[in-house]
């Protein structure tokens, strides 16, 4: 697999354009395009750049021997995925307790460095569905670029003011609908991907 073929993968992976890819490193589309058909090689500036925006090492990109993409570079991060799922608008969650699948919109994420999360209120099936089975999967489509995310993961409960605080600015409702004078019932559950794909 050739330096150019990997930049193709590593761009589809990330769900980036041509373009796109062209305006993260300033560079025009028709460079990016050369690139991927080997008809020119990017300069050692742009192959750093290249590196981290898709963290994998430059020996990845540089040694046509090193074929695995999986081995070499990271799974989409938490924050990728949330950004996949707001530009999206909304996402699907299923779970399923006693052999019973759920399946139920979400609009309310956010993430940090490590982990997506979700908010509900502990007065909903959903609240009582995530603390008997914690197994869930996810899945969001753009209608843009015609990509499923889909996600597998664990739910546990997250106590995080910090979290907290970030899922209310993002989405405000949140205290009128689930924060009130007498009780809370704000719940944000953490979700830790086990398995990540955009196709």
């Amino acid at each position: 697999m050739t330096t150019g073929d990997k930049i193709a993968v590593l761009r589809k992976r990330k769900d980036f354009s041509q373009e796109e890819l062209a305006q993260e490193l300033n560079v025009s589309r028709q460079s990016v395009s050369r690139w991927e058909k080997n008809q020119a090689f990017p300069e050692t500036e742009k192959l750093i750049q290249i590196s981290k925006l898709f963290s994998c090492s430059i020996d990845y990109l540089l040694i046509d021997s090193i074929q695995d993409v999986n081995q070499n570079v990271t799974e989409l991060s938490a924050e990728e995925c949330c950004k996949f799922i707001r530009e999206c608008g909304y996402c699907f969650l299923a779970t399923s307790v006693n052999n019973v699948p759920s399946l139920r919109p979400i609009g309310m994420v956010c993430a940090d460095e490590k982990s997506l999360y979700i908010a509900t209120d502990r007065r909903k099936e959903l609240y009582e569905e995530l603390i008997q089975n914690s197994s869930v999967e996810m899945a969001s489509y753009k209608l843009n670029t015609r990509k499923w995310l889909r996600m597998s993961c664990k739910a546990t409960v997250d106590h995080s003011q910090l979290i907290q605080e970030k899922m209310v600015s993002l989405y405000p409702m949140i205290s009128q609908e689930f924060i009130q004078k007498d009780e809370v019932h704000l719940v944000i559950f953490k979700l830790d991907t086990e398995h990540v794909e955009i196709k």
